[in-house]
């Protein structure tokens, strides 16, 4: 892994990737009923920083099944760790979501195909070879985001997380379900309280359309944040 942006430069005591980036934001998903929130996370924000990275020239939904079914350092629906997940989309890379969709949201998971859905060849989006960084401190995190996109983020839920309406969460009653992995885009202060923003993968009607806050340093979520910079110059080829 490679050391982040630099943690000194100049970053807002509040972000939205959203605000600054705007469609390179792409929609909130929905992973149904298959732990692949890894893939989710993973392949939305690599989705992001492509378009980000690209002036919008690549501007595409890649696909979590990409991951879901050829990845096989992870465990599929029954979840993954982030680090290799972006190995992966640095040595194998991932195809677009309308090459190959998704469809293991009943938790059943296909093979690893060679060519699109339709049969057309499959085009790989990878990271640049050697890219892959991991941030571990706020600083670094936000400085990170700030230059270059949104990066995937685990984090510990708990029962109180379930019921998250709106404002920013933080742990404080009932027992650990296990781990969930998320978008993370962005930061501020609400009522006092320091905040991640993230993104959910349980679709737009879950709390804030799809979105959360939690509070920093809250459940793991801000101890080890991945990403990397995307191979645009191989994308761009036809």
């Amino acid at each position: 892994m490679n050391a982040p942006a630099p943690s000194n430069a100049m970053v807002p005591s509040s972000f939205d990737a959203r605000s600054k980036w705007g469609q390179c934001i792409h929609p909130i998903r929905n992973q149904a009923s298959c732990g692949s929130c890894w893939a989710f996370a993973g392949s939305e924000a690599l989705s992001d920083r492509f378009c980000i990275a690209s002036n919008k020239s690549v501007n595409k939904v890649l696909s979590p099944e990409t991951l879901v079914e050829c990845d096989k350092t992870d465990m599929g629906c029954q979840g993954g760790w982030l680090g290799n997940a972006w190995k992966f989309m640095e040595s194998n890379g991932i195809t677009t979501d309308s090459c190959e969709p998704y469809t293991s949201g009943t938790g059943k998971v296909g093979s690893c195909p060679s060519k699109c859905s339709d049969g057309s060849s499959m085009k790989l989006y990878k990271c640049k070879s050697g890219s892959v960084v991991e941030a571990t401190s706020p600083s670094q995190i936000k400085a990170e985001i700030y230059q270059n996109g949104p990066m995937e983020t685990g984090f510990t839920v708990y029962q109180d997380f379930m019921n998250y309406k709106s404002g920013v969460y933080h742990h404080v009653s009932g027992g650990m379900l296990g781990g969930h992995a998320v978008k993370m885009l962005g930061w501020g202060t609400e009522n006092g309280v320091n905040y991640w923003l993230c993104a959910n993968s349980w679709g737009p009607s879950w709390g804030e359309n799809g979105f959360f806050k939690i509070k920093q340093g809250d459940c793991g979520i801000d101890q080890a944040v991945y990403a990397c910079t995307p191979n645009v110059a191989a994308a761009l080829e036809k």
